[in-house]
């Protein structure tokens, strides 16, 4: 126990950040009203000071659900195997298995004054502190600091507090580190900038736009964000023209199967980045909802497939403290585990392990950034629901001692066949999980394969030639098997289209854009019926919008029923066939117009690969 006193004192504490607070983060101070919280927790209390409803008064007296066995779904192997065992695995686990399933009540009261194993209704869905319901709280705090990122070497560790997603996450983020800025009333030497990769979550844009942040694209490769290089991290920093404003501050990523190019950023990699942030001084926003997707047999089937040699196992975590989950210890950590200043700010979700319309989430950084962020939902979004979080709260920690003794003592009939996942439980349920999406996607994967390239043979010439004939491979499209995520980007070669360049019946030129929109309206029509998610719609600037955007489509193998994976997967490669035989401008002009009149209502019956809403 000394020992590990000593070695946690010997830690240098986080640097102070509070410089790149916006103005009014600064001038932020605690809510009042939420500092009286604390009395009300005081074991018999005279309630006479807040203006909380009467919890006896609420129209329910208990919540209950079925809720799954945290190990209901298959897991995949944690290691890369070449020698074939795991193909075999993979190929002998279908998809899903019978549906084990247990019954959760939430009480309206629960017997305990400790508000950290206090989960009941009556709690739950009263006035509570922003930070979060302080059971699920509690949970957060010890899965971040003790198995997600044990490693953080900064003293004290890391905090947690809740958010309402993701989105309000990031929202909230740039509220901290970012004054408004509008063009033509402030200096342009003012306007804040952010940093972010080529391609990217486009809400994002939505969200800093607004607010006058300027989104910096900087290139990447197949793994994500690149640190050197023309066009990388230190390029654009080192360089930086102050004439367009500031030298970006933040930077924005999703560096675990990356949305939308799916790639998943290394231990080493994270490193250099991280160099380059602290040596320019930039806040890392560390969007993560499918940092639990990782997908190890990715490299492996890849080369099988296209009859690769087989690549170099390579471990992904060798960072030293481990969690004791061999599962959670194979993946990639977080840039939260080499924050030496810091300066990380990490987004998390139940978006992707629950249900996104729990609409929950949580920041992890330094205690002062947790702190500021905390101010700003005090007069905001306050937590989460109440509902959401007892529901989450009961399915992971269970009945808490006290609470267990009286249910116990129920009848048979009245006591919920139920103790809860605890981080077990947990941590078995989030291997499930990746067990499912990584099937998913090798099966979407070798599909797609087998129709990435189109065959013809020409007619012989002369008869003497009969014999005789001149097969030509043409590629359609290429990709890179998802090391992590929920999605494959699939790059079209649009220029090998018989139309590309050519001359359009109004004196215009079909362009990659024209090709592109044009694929996407004809894989919704019959027999394909498919949706896909343009490149276009992921770009970071409307420079690379132009230039590359038109080249890539976003394929989601995560939304559709397990029956329409494989199909919607075949008629994809079908549809791009057909589409690479159209020689006819008119026939892809035509497709172009009913783009400008298009209705919802058209898309009935169509696959969903696309996921536009909420990914």
């Amino acid at each position: 126990m000394e020992t590990t006193r000593d070695a946690e004192t010997a830690l240098p504490l986080p640097k102070d950040m509070s410089h790149h607070f916006s103005d009014v983060t600064k001038a932020r101070v605690p809510s009042q009203m939420k500092q009286f919280y604390k009395y009300f927790q005081i074991p018999g209390i005279g309630q006479l000071a807040g203006g909380l409803p009467n919890a006896g008064l609420f129209p329910f007296d208990t919540l209950e659900a079925q809720t799954a066995s945290p190990d209901r779904w298959t897991p995949s192997p944690n290691y890369p195997d070449p020698d074939g065992v795991l193909s075999s695995q993979m190929a002998a686990t279908s998809i899903s298995k019978q549906a084990i399933a247990s019954h959760m009540v939430v009480p309206h009261d629960a017997p305990t004054s400790d508000m950290k194993r206090k989960i009941d209704l009556a709690s739950a869905l009263q006035y509570g502190q922003a930070d979060g319901y302080p059971p699920l709280l509690s949970f957060i705090r010890q899965f971040a600091r003790e198995v997600l990122h044990p490693n953080v070497p900064y003293r004290g560790g890391p905090e947690v507090v809740s958010t309402v997603g993701s989105t309000d996450g990031m929202a909230k983020a740039l509220e901290v580190f970012t004054n408004i800025w509008v063009d033509g009333k402030h200096d342009i030497r003012d306007r804040p900038g952010m940093v972010s990769e080529t391609f990217l979550y486009t809400n994002v844009i939505g969200q800093a736009a607004p607010r006058g942040v300027q989104v910096v694209a900087i290139e990447m490769d197949e793994e994500g964000m690149a640190p050197y290089g023309p066009g990388s991290l230190e390029d654009v920093l080192a360089n930086w023209d102050f004439s367009k404003g500031r030298r970006p501050h933040l930077m924005y990523t999703v560096t675990m199967g990356h949305n939308p190019t799916s790639g998943v950023l290394s231990l080493e990699r994270r490193k250099e980045i991280y160099s380059i942030c602290s040596k320019y001084d930039v806040i890392i926003i560390e969007d993560d909802p499918y940092w639990y997707l990782q997908y190890p047999s990715a490299a492996v089937e890849e080369a099988k497939a296209r009859n690769l040699p087989m690549p170099e196992p390579k471990i992904a975590n060798t960072l030293t403290k481990k969690s004791g989950y061999e599962y959670i210890d194979s993946l990639v950590p977080s840039f939260l585990n080499v924050d030496v200043d810091g300066r990380v700010v990490r987004l998390d979700t139940f978006s992707k392990t629950v249900a996104p319309g729990c609409r929950m989430g949580w920041v992890t950084s330094t205690p002062g950034i947790c702190e500021r962020i905390l101010r700003v939902s005090e007069a905001g979004t306050q937590q989460p629901s109440g509902f959401a979080q007892v529901v989450i709260a009961e399915t992971i920690m269970g009945p808490q001692p006290d609470a267990a003794a009286v249910f116990t003592a129920r009848s048979a009939k009245d006591r919920p066949a139920f103790n809860g996942w605890k981080m077990d439980g947990w941590v078995r349920w989030l291997a499930g999980l990746r067990g499912q999406y990584e099937r998913r996607m090798n099966r979407m994967c070798r599909i797609l394969e087998e129709n990435a390239y189109q065959l013809k043979q020409s007619t012989p010439m002369r008869d003497s030639d009969a014999d005789w004939g001149v097969i030509t491979k043409t590629q359609l499209y290429d990709f890179q098997w998802p090391r992590g995520g929920m999605f494959l980007w699939v790059h079209m070669r649009f220029e090998t289209h018989p139309l590309w360049k050519a001359a359009g019946s109004k004196g215009n030129i079909i362009n990659g854009t024209a090709l592109s929109t044009a694929l996407m309206v004809f894989l919704t029509r019959k027999p394909y019926l498919v949706l896909v998610s343009p490149g276009l719609m992921f770009s970071a600037t409307p420079q690379i919008r132009e230039e590359r955007g038109w080249a890539y489509y976003r394929l989601c193998f995560a939304a559709e029923s397990e029956e329409n994976i494989d199909v919607s997967s075949l008629h994809f490669g079908e549809g791009v066939q057909k589409f690479w035989r159209i020689k006819d401008v008119r026939e892809l002009e035509a497709l172009l117009e009913d783009v400008n009149s298009f209705h919802t209502e058209d898309l009935s019956g169509v696959a969903n690969l696309g996921t536009w809403m909420g990914c």
